[in-house]
Order: C-alpha cells, then sequence, then structure tokens
C-alpha cells in the first residue's frame, strides 16, 4: 500500500470514471484504459498498484492474468458484484474488492417485476393484443405466495424486503443461515430441495462458484411445483440449461426470466428463445443509468481508505466468491 498509488481505470466510459476521482484524489497519477487488450501493457508500463475494473466485453477475452498475474498491481477493486471472471488469485498478494449493492435495488425490482408479469399474465396478454383477441385471465395475486431467495447478499435481502412489503412469505438460503430482515426463514443449502418443493417463485441470486455451478439441476427441477416460475439474475452457469429445457418441455414449472446464460450473447439458435413462457434479457438487470458512476463514487471512498492504510470495504474472499 503506498499513499500515492498509479491508478489506473478500466472501463467502457474513462472519461465519467475519471472527472469522478479526480473530485477526491486529485493528485494521484490516473490512467483510463477502454479495451481488454491495452491493459496488460498499460499495467506494466504505468506500474500499476490499483486497478478498478469494470468486465464491459464479457468473459472471454476478460485480461484476468494482467490483473491477478502482475507483479505491481496489489488491488482490483471490480466494478460490479461478480469476481467470476477473474478466476482464482491469491488473497497474500493481491486484494479484490466489489461494489456488492450498487445495483441490489435495481436487481431485486427486476426479480419482483418479472414476478407480477407471470402472475398477471403480461407476456400472454400482450400476445393477445397483438392478435386483437379480446380474452384471457384471470391474473392472481403474488399475495400469499410463497418464495424462495437462494443467495442472500445485498441482493437477495434486497428481493425479500420487497417481495415482504407485497404480503409474500419469504424464504431464504445461504451459506451461513442467521436470523435476516424479511424473511420469514432462512435455512442451509442442504436445505435446498425440500424448500424448492414449497415455492412459488425461486429467485436466484448466487455467485458463480466451483459449490454454486449447476446448483439448480435435474433434481432441483423435479423438487419444484408445476406452477413456480424461476427467475435467474446469479451468473451463467448456475442453473443447468439443459435440466432447464428438459423441465420446460416436460411442463415441470410453469416458466422462467433469465438475465444470465451460460454462454453470451445467447447464441441465436439456442432452444431457450423459443419458449412462449421464457423471459429473455441481456444480461442488463443490472444496468440503470448511474449504476457506473454509483460503483465509481463506491471505488473513489475505499480508495481514500486505501490511501490511509485502513481496512477496504467489500473485500472479497476467492474461495468464496463474496
Amino acid at each position: 500500500m503506498s499513499a500515492e498509488p498509479s491508478v489506473i481505470l478500466h472501463t467502457d466510459r474513462p472519461g465519467a470514471a475519471l472527472a469522478v476521482l479526480m473530485e477526491t484524489h486529485p493528485d494521484l497519477a490516473v490512467h483510463a484504459c477502454d479495451s481488454y487488450a491495452a491493459l496488460p501493457e498499460l499495467i506494466g508500463r504505468v506500474a500499476a498498484e490499483v486497478v478498478y475494473s469494470v468486465r464491459f466485453d464479457g468473459t472471454p477475452r476478460f485480461p484476468r492474468r494482467a490483473l491477478v498475474e502482475s507483479v505491481t498491481v496489489k488491488w482490483v477493486s471490480v466494478g460490479g458484484s461478480g469476481t467470476d471472471h477473474l478466476g482464482r488469485w491469491d488473497p497474500e498478494r493481491l486484494t479484490v474488492t466489489n461494489a456488492a449493492g450498487v445495483a441490489a435495488g435495481m436487481l431485486a425490482e427486476y426479480a419482483l417485476g418479472s414476478m407480477l408479469s407471470f402472475s398477471l399474465d403480461l407476456r400472454g396478454f400482450a400476445g393477445r393484443q397483438q392478435a386483437r383477441q379480446w380474452g384471457g385471465g384471470p391474473v392472481e395475486p403474488i399475495e400469499g405466495k410463497t418464495l424462495l431467495i437462494i443467495g442472500l447478499g445485498k441482493t437477495g435481502e434486497a428481493v425479500a424486503k420487497r417481495a415482504h412489503a407485497m404480503g409474500m412469505r419469504t424464504l431464504g438460503i445461504r451459506a451461513r443461515p442467521k436470523p435476516t430482515p424479511s424473511l420469514d426463514e432462512v435455512h442451509g443449502v442442504d436445505a435446498l430441495l425440500p424448500l424448492l418443493g414449497r415455492a412459488d417463485f425461486i429467485v436466484c441470486c448466487v455467485p458463480l462458484l466451483p459449490t454454486t455451478r449447476g446448483l439448480l439441476g435435474k433434481a432441483a427441477f423435479a423438487a419444484m411445483k408445476p406452477s413456480a416460475v424461476l427467475v435467474d439474475i446469479s451468473r451463467g452457469g448456475v442453473v443447468d440449461e439443459t435440466a432447464l429445457l428438459e423441465a420446460l418441455d416436460d411442463k415441470r414449472i410453469k416458466g422462467a426470466a433469465l438475465d444470465v446464460f451460460a454462454t453470451e450473447p445467447l447464441p441465436a439458435e439456442h432452444p431457450l428463445w423459443g419458449y412462449d413462457n421464457v423471459a429473455i434479457t441481456p444480461h442488463c438487470a443490472a444496468v440503470y443509468d448511474g449504476w457506473d458512476i454509483k460503483s465509481v463514487r463506491m471505488f473513489t471512498d475505499n480508495l481514500a481508505r486505501y490511501r490511509r492504510g485502513e481496512p477496504l470495504e467489500n473485500v472479497v474472499s476467492p474461495e468464496r466468491g463474496y
């Protein structure tokens, strides 16, 4: 740690990020980088100690080695919440933080909107409107329905708060169960299958880890109600898409709202595009006007702590992924 570290802002909007950073740290040497390809050379040239980095062009080409294997980089501040694109790193040599909570409210609204869309059959009504057909219904309330939230980080807790306000019964799963606001019940991962059988709606918001990859697979879908709706705002790979397709084909679930996929962009030939009871969004549920500036401000606050030699907030464990 140094009081005047060399900083890189690795984002597709470096101008806006730089303006925020200069408000509170005008004395620092700050370098902007708006591409994946240019980052490794820039890190070496400026001997970067701190890198604020946004995954703005997908995961496959992300220059993870330039960050986690650099001899000068001591802290990587991830602009979003997920850190799976970094793979593993040595926490004795490199500190990784994230912006957990920066989009928790927006993700929770996406989840709530998805549940309402299915309970009100908005997709069905939209189709009938296009056909100029009068009919459909009845609509169903979500009040009194049971929601299972898988993953109770900041996003999961934000979902629970909104669902509880709508009169839903809220169940939650977290690695270390503890009483949690707006949750009627909190359980460990070993309770997943029986809880799935109780849920009318399932919202998945866990990080992608070796322990969560394929978490919702054949056994999970077999345990769900035929009337259950899945909302996935986690990471591609947590839901086994083959198992999901089988469940949809066999009508073992009512439908799904999906914002994340194993392969992104979702290939045009992927069968998920063809289901009337699947809502697809392009990994944008956390993207709202101003999220990037809020994330940078979280970074500048943490940078002040770093320069003073104080503990950083939102430090991520490579083992836990959060």
